[in-house]
């Protein structure tokens, strides 16, 4: 339908669509619908009583601060408790180098705003965040990309596209979304040489660094990034002055509800986010950042984790034995370390675009067809399965029907092989 309107949308609208996940997360109202489409943390999981203690104690005893305006970059205890936290991962920043967005979304944003120029090409993983996508269109971002295997980016691919120009790098090194994969650590240092070689800066998005099931933790690009310019002994650069921008969240260790993230950079970088984060909001709610605090002070984040891993675990290792015994043999698919995705390959004759419909409407049972995350829309054989957010038991019966899908396509095409070998 034409309105008025049509001819006052700015330019910037025309590369901006509507996520297919937002779209899928719809099926998860109907009850008959089992759903591996929406990252969704485990609602049952999440820390309830404390929430209510949290908001409780803040209202009684600072409902003043919780209640008014406050500084852009946040509350000042919840950025030192991230600043803390980070430190166990070897990521060393103070407080005057994080800012409190509102989810990790804004603080892609944030990034798009300060960086991005109409055209600018953007370095990412081929698959990728499709929030990033999303986030980036606006500003007319364009995209050079680099496919990931089990190890990751294939940081032997990246010569030739840094060569292209890419305005920045975005790398998800920690369970991959989608992918579930995770870079290994000889190619994280590869992947910070280069960019330090080549002068390209890299976004670290990292969400579920935290949620590791099995293997061991490895450095983040950041922390590399800064004992990679130590190396070079005259410049003497520390932490956060080097080529990383670093983001996060609470949405998948505390509740995604609370809509908390953050970015840490350089502290010129970061008055920079501050300047165009006063232009969108202000500031973050103080009361949520208030209350996230009371959470996760004094252990109790550290605590909740824990119980985070093993549920999900579980669930991961559900459906990979699930997989095992109900998906046909011309299907391969990742097996992540932690995270909340796994990522599947189907023989390239399927679109799981079109798989999707008839998985819904003669199965009831959902997942994201792959092509979303491919900036040039390709991956069409392949989809994207969550395990976070379905009971064991869902998962093992959501298998079983997309098993049956996937077997009765893969009947229906070989006829088809069958003439065309004639």
């Amino acid at each position: 339908m034409t309105t008025p309107w049509n001819y006052r949308y700015a330019l910037r609208t025309e590369g901006m669509g509507s996520s297919i996940i937002r779209e899928l997360l719809k099926l998860t109202e109907q009850a008959d619908v089992i759903s591996f489409a929406g990252g969704l943390p485990a609602p049952e999981v999440f820390p309830t009583e404390a929430f209510k203690a949290a908001s409780d104690k803040v209202l009684r005893e600072m409902p003043a601060k919780a209640l008014q305006y406050s500084t852009t970059e946040g509350y000042l205890p919840l950025r030192q408790l991230i600043v803390q936290h980070m430190a166990r991962y070897g990521i060393y920043a103070h407080e005057e180098n994080v800012l409190i967005t509102s989810g990790s979304q804004q603080a892609l944003d944030l990034i798009g705003r300060l960086l991005i120029n109409p055209g600018d090409k953007i370095l990412t993983e081929r698959p990728t965040y499709l929030g990033a996508l999303q986030a980036w269109a606006a500003y007319q971002a364009r995209y050079v990309t680099v496919p990931i295997d089990q190890d990751g980016l294939q940081t032997e691919l990246l010569e030739e596209a840094l060569r292209a120009g890419p305005k920045f790098m975005y790398i998800l090194p920690n369970f991959q979304n989608p992918g579930g994969v995770t870079m290994s650590l000889e190619r994280r240092m590869k992947l910070v040489q280069m960019a330090d070689h080549h002068g390209v800066p890299i976004v670290e998005d990292d969400p579920y660094g935290q949620l590791r099931y099995s293997g061991e933790h490895l450095p983040p690009l950041v922390r590399l990034d800064c004992e990679n310019l130590e190396s070079h002994a005259s410049n003497g650069r520390g932490y956060f002055s080097g080529n990383i921008l670093y983001t996060s969240t609470f949405s998948k260790t505390l509740a995604p509800g609370l809509r908390l993230g953050w970015i840490v950079a350089p502290v010129d970088v970061l008055a920079r986010c501050v300047q165009c984060k006063q232009g969108m909001d202000l500031h973050t709610s103080t009361f949520t950042q208030m209350v996230a605090y009371e959470v996760a002070r004094d252990g109790k984040l550290d605590q909740h984790v824990k119980l985070i891993r093993e549920v999900y675990a579980e669930r991961r290792d559900v459906m990979l034995a699930a997989m095992d015994r109900y998906f046909p043999s011309e299907v391969t698919w990742t097996r992540p370390d932690g995270g909340l995705f796994l990522w599947a390959w189907l023989p390239e004759s399927i679109d799981t675009a079109e798989l999707l419909k008839e998985a819904v409407e003669n199965h009831q049972v959902a997942f994201v067809p792959g092509n979303a995350f491919y900036p040039d829309g390709s991956g069409k054989n392949t989809m994207r399965l969550n395990f976070s957010m379905a009971r064991p038991e869902k998962i093992e019966e959501g298998i079983r029907r997309l098993g049956a899908v996937l077997k009765e396509r893969l009947a229906n095409e070989q006829p088809m092989f069958a003439l065309a070998a004639l």
